[in-house]
């Protein structure tokens, strides 16, 4: 804890050494985080990832980050070590088939290019 963020193990970790960073100051969205904090958040959650890259047994194969916010109403950014590929996933491209995660593939259009370059363009800082 400093005395912008606080970061704390997970009270339900997807895996063992799952943790959040998450700012002191009430915040819902994460989109609203100040950017100094936000980059802040990062650093620290980046350190300690790579500590637990190092520490944790078996060792994780990536360190997954995470800001979905849907399960508490304060902006938090979850890392994950993990394992295997589904260790993070959305339900977008996983189903789970005689009780396996199986990948699905996508199962949404694929943007064309000129609809990836109006999308950038429309999301370009002016």
């Amino acid at each position: 804890e400093d005395d912008r963020i606080t970061a704390f193990m997970s009270l339900y970790p997807l895996r063992p050494g799952t943790f959040l960073v998450v700012p002191n100051q009430h915040i819902d969205h994460f989109t609203d985080i100040p950017d100094s904090i936000a980059a802040h958040m990062t650093v620290i959650a980046n350190r300690f990832a790579r500590n637990a890259m190092e520490r944790l047994l078996p060792r994780p194969l990536r360190m997954g980050m995470v800001v979905h916010g849907f399960s508490v109403a304060h902006a938090h950014l979850v890392v994950v070590p993990m394992h295997d590929s589904d260790d993070l996933t959305s339900k977008r491209y996983m189903a789970i088939k005689d009780g396996e995660i199986v990948d699905v593939g996508y199962t949404f259009d694929v943007p064309t290019r000129s609809e990836l370059d109006a999308m950038a363009q429309m999301l370009r800082d002016e």
